[in-house]
Formats: structure tokens, sequence, C-alpha cells
């Protein structure tokens, strides 16, 4: 879940600093281009996070995925 969003730019390239919260009680902070954060991103939205070594690189909205096949674990 969204806990905060907060847009600036420098020198005409936009940022977003977006901080979550996991299922876990865990929260994260991250500084991510505009490109990787939904449009109008709200505080209190349900997302999914994609990370990579441990980093926050993208977000998108939980109703914007298309469920894939089940996985056999």
């Amino acid at each position: 879940m969204v806990l905060e969003v907060r847009g600036w730019d420098v020198h005409g390239v936009g940022y977003v600093d977006v901080t979550v919260a996991f299922r876990d009680g865990a929260t994260e902070t991250a500084r991510l281009g505009r490109e990787s954060v939904p449009d109008e991103l709200r505080t209190g939205e349900v997302v999914l996070v994609s990370t990579a070594v441990n980093l926050i690189v993208a977000i998108r909205r939980a109703e914007d995925v298309t469920p894939g096949p089940p996985t056999q674990g």
C-alpha cells in the first residue's frame, strides 16, 4: 500500500519519491523516474512492487495486472 507520494523534477526530468508498506509491516522508500510509477498515484492505493537486487524498480496498480497461469511450487 502506498503511504506517501511526492513528485518533483530536476532540470525538467521528473522523479517520484514513493513510500510503500508491505504486508509483513515493513516499509520502504524509493526514488523512481515518472515512467516507473502509475500516473496520479495516490496515498492508500494497493500496488504491486517490482524489485531487483532488493531495490524497488517499478510500481504498478494492482488492478492493472493480468493474472498469469498458476505456478507450481
